[in-house]
């Protein structure tokens, strides 16, 4: 069982979250020049790293709230939480 620390209420369960995706995925400038393979690749096509990977989640059972999550995908070990919008620590920005 993983313990996640909400940037907003803290450690909490991992019960009470829901994995969101790989994060830091930048939506198209222009989705409508896209052609239908491109369109799929941002859609459908994502990392699955063996080892450290950056990831979205909510808050679901509690204040709702999403964020970022760095964590080793290997060992379950979470090295990061960090808001939404912010860089990964250590990337500056």
């Amino acid at each position: 069982m993983l313990l996640i620390a909400c940037p907003w209420c803290g450690p909490r369960d991992e019960t009470e979250f829901r994995c969101g995706g790989e994060a830091h995925i930048a939506r198209p400038k222009d989705p409508d020049a896209l052609d239908d393979a491109a369109w799929a690749d941002y859609l459908f096509m994502r990392r699955n790293p063996k080892g450290r990977h950056r990831e979205r989640w909510v808050h679901a059972a509690g204040c709702r709230r999403w964020f970022n999550v760095e964590r080793d995908t290997v060992s379950h070990v979470i090295t990061a939480v960090y808001p939404m919008g912010k860089p990964p620590p250590g990337e500056g920005g």
